[in-house]
């Protein structure tokens, strides 16, 4: 069913430039200019610290695509309109609209702009600067009492009191080893040296003086902070300071020697000469190390804690904060093989309490993996996300593991939390509504009823201004780019919008919002997917079909708002207006469908994933008929890998692929993405064998067009040129190479992205249509 919606319904109005008077240019090549047309979409939102400014970064619709976003503010009143903020302006305002810490009181603000600190007045609306230095500050902190703010400048912590304004230096950490006193010399040196001593007066003269300026250097150190040392090549990754400033967490890591990283050669360049961008390790090679310890002040004494098991010793960890009393520090510790995540409680003593221990035989993960904090007076509660029940929902617990709360439950995910600045309330963005929408709600810290904030279909990325009447929401439609709306802080508020990001241009085309469709897979789950049909666009059906599969793997690309993929959204009708039929699916390993969706893809990535495009498929041809040979299939990133393995090991059910920067095969891929799924390449050969495309080369039977940036930072050129030498040796002769000099992973030029897309779509003139020959 065809869905268009008019922008009336909307309740927007188009603006005079707005109005087209020619028809729009629907050409691969007038698409491909992106966000020309449908603009840049307002992003990294803020509230300025007296509720009456709206931050964001954007571009005036129909800006230059050489054009890099730039910052803005709008009035938060209904009616304003956005003006550029200077960079004269950005420097001298710019501390009022910075994220940072809040005072006990509720009345200030500490916050970090441009590596100095400043204090917001929420009740003046003043500013005061606190430092002006050439070294950064950072993470500044109040103090239990309001008193001080807590900072880090140079991997150390500093104190300033804001009354008389005193600079303290509260720790002295330093790169190790710690220096140690030279043994005494052993054997025939310390005879010679004990010899020395009995014949001259000048050397006992000399020992004599070096043992005092010894013993007074020893006194000034005792005087002074007492240092403490990491271990060679270690780094303190994250601070967090107790409000009392009694006791200081620290994560560090220890860069793994023997890394080797992979240089990506500059055809292209300024100079006339190759030149190589050194960017990343591959899977499995050496990695770094973390370590965790609470350092007691002024003592500087450390203990080192242990939050995993014993045979898991190294992982990653993320500080959260200390309650309000100084009590306890919250940690979130991910072991190095992500399948098991602890959340601990751990106090001044080093007493280290495990609230919820999560482990998982695939990965831990999930929308909201790493949200948590402090909430209430004194001891407090914590509040976090899980995925314990195969959903992300909102637990909190008691900082000594009593009292656990399951405060959502349901087969759909909390996608955000946020704590209200009052902190009586939970903001909560979920999918609840269905997984094709996101909406705003606010719960009780107690608990309770959801109230539902926002209200129109779509996707709404919302920030609550400080003093908790307002709303910035960044709401967008299927096919509505997103735009910033200023609504109250209420149940079904009226939105009104404060920027129109898409061109006139591009909006005066009648954008169709296709139909959500569910493909029923070969293991009985229903797979949802868009359908782009000819009849949406006027047009004929050319007896032909064509599967969209999205990149990242775990994306959320399919629902009621704005794709991801958007120039792949207008080729869609593009298409579709030629007489194809196209899909364009939430395959497993998708975003927002919970833990079992997310993790179906583990060992075997080109295996559940896959099947699911071969049942959307035999979908198409249960539906409108069409010769499974005659159904093409294209993707960029993921999408790419997913077209290589359809076509090597799935042929009978597609015609034509067009795989774009693919991952050809998983051992040549990052350490972060990769190692979740497929474990380690030295560790699990059987997963990335049964997943990398490169060797199922030989099974390819039907056309391919690749295409692949040769400055490609992400999956690397080598990648495809691999699997080229591999077609080569193979003796097969179905596929052609298109390269792009000077384009990374995501093409900027249009001129390339149009060049990509004329060759896809002439890909599949040549071989699919029923009028065409495909063999």
């Amino acid at each position: 069913m065809k869905k268009v919606i008019a922008f009336a319904l909307l309740g927007i109005a188009l603006p005079i430039g707005a109005q087209q008077t020619k028809p729009f240019d629907f050409s691969i090549r007038n698409i491909m200019r992106g966000p020309e047309l449908y603009g840049r979409q307002p992003n990294d939102v803020r509230w300025s610290a007296d509720s009456k400014w709206i931050y964001f970064t954007w571009l005036e619709p129909g800006s230059d695509w050489r054009e890099t976003p730039k910052q803005f503010r709008v009035r938060a009143i209904p009616g304003s309109k956005p003006e550029r903020v200077s960079i004269q302006q950005v420097d001298s305002t710019g501390s009022r609209f910075a994220r940072g810490d809040r005072s006990h009181n509720g009345r200030y603000s500490a916050v970090e702009f441009n590596g100095d600190l400043y204090i917001n007045d929420l009740t003046t609306g003043t500013t005061r600067r606190l430092t002006q230095t050439v070294e950064q500050e950072r993470n500044p902190q109040f103090s239990s009492d309001d008193r001080q703010i807590f900072f880090v400048r140079n991997n150390n912590i500093y104190s300033i009191d804001l009354a008389g304004g005193l600079l303290r230096q509260l720790t002295d950490i330093r790169q190790g080893p710690a220096p140690t006193d030279s043994a005494p010399a052993q054997g025939q040196r310390g005879r010679l040296e004990q010899q020395q001593r009995a014949l001259f007066q000048s050397v006992r003269d000399r020992i004599r003086a070096d043992s005092i300026a010894r013993a007074e250097r020893l006194l000034r150190d005792s005087l002074a902070l007492k240092p403490v040392y990491l271990q060679s090549g270690e780094q303190v990754a994250d601070f967090s300071i107790s409000p009392t400033g009694t006791s200081l967490l620290i994560a560090t890591r220890t860069p793994a020697s023997g890394q080797r990283t992979t240089d990506i050669p500059q055809y292209v360049t300024r100079t006339g000469y190759t030149e190589e961008l050194r960017v990343r390790t591959k899977v499995g090679d050496t990695e770094q190390r973390g370590r965790l310890a609470i350092i007691t002040l002024p003592s500087a004494n450390v203990t080192w804690l242990k939050p995993f098991p014993a045979d898991t010793t190294t992982g990653s960890f993320e500080l959260l904060g200390w309650n309000e009393a100084g009590t306890r520090a919250l940690i979130v510790a991910f072991s190095d093989d992500n399948k098991m995540r602890f959340l601990d409680a751990v106090d001044p003593s080093a007493k280290l309490t495990t609230l919820e221990s999560l482990r998982d035989t695939a990965w831990v993960g999930g929308p909201c993996s790493d949200c948590a904090g402090w909430y209430g007076a004194g001891a407090g509660r914590v509040w976090y996300a899980s995925e314990a029940d195969g959903y992300s929902h909102l637990y909190t617990i008691a900082p000594d593991g009593t009292g656990r709360q399951q405060l959502t439950r349901g087969r759909w995910e909390v996608r955000d939390v946020a704590l209200s600045p009052d902190r009586r309330w939970f903001y909560l963005t979920t999918n609840e509504v269905s997984p094709f929408e996101q909406h705003l709600y606010r719960m009780p810290v107690t608990g309770g009823a959801m109230e539902k904030i926002t209200t129109k279909v779509g996707k709404h990325t919302a920030v609550v201004s400080p003093d908790g009447q307002l709303v910035a929401d960044v709401y967008s439609y299927v096919n509505r780019p997103p735009d910033l709306f200023l609504l109250r802080d209420r149940a079904g508020a009226e939105m009104s919008q404060l920027t129109l990001s898409p061109s006139g241009e591009w909006l005066s085309f009648p954008w169709i919002t296709p139909q959500i469709v569910m493909i029923p897979a070969s293991d009985g789950i229903q797979v949802p997917a868009h359908i782009y049909k000819p009849s949406d666009m006027k047009a004929e059906p050319n007896g032909a079909a064509v599967i969209f599969v999205h990149g990242a793997g775990y994306l959320h690309n399919l629902g009621n708002f704005w794709s991801e993929y958007p120039r792949e959204y207008m080729f869609n009708q593009f298409l579709a207006s030629k007489g194809y039929t196209v899909l364009d699916l939430d395959y497993r390993g998708s975003d927002g469908y919970g833990r079992d969706w997310r993790t179906a893809i583990y060992r075997h990535m080109g295996g559940r994933d896959l099947q699911d495009q071969v049942d959307a498929s035999k979908y198409l041809v249960q539906t409108i008929h069409v010769d499974p040979k005659r159904i093409g299939i294209y993707g960029g990133s993921y999408g790419g890998f997913i077209t290589l393995m359809a076509l090597f090991t799935e042929s009978p059910h597609f015609g034509a692929g067009a795989a774009l920067r693919s991952v050809t095969d998983w051992a040549h891929y990052n350490q972060g993405y990769t190692s979740n799924i497929l474990n380690l390449p030295q560790n699990d050969t059987l997963a990335y064998r049964q997943s990398s495309p490169i060797y199922f080369a030989e099974g390819l039977q039907d056309p391919l067009l690749m295409a692949h940036g040769m400055s490609d930072t992400n999956v690397h050129f080598q990648d495809i040129v691999r699997l080229t030498q591999r077609f080569i040796e193979l003796g097969k002769t179905r596929w052609e190479l298109a390269v792009y000099p000077v384009e990374d992973h995501a093409f900027v030029r249009p001129s390339s992205w149009a060049d990509e897309y004329r060759r896809i779509f002439e890909l599949f003139e040549r071989y699919l249509p029923a009028r065409t020959s495909n063999k």
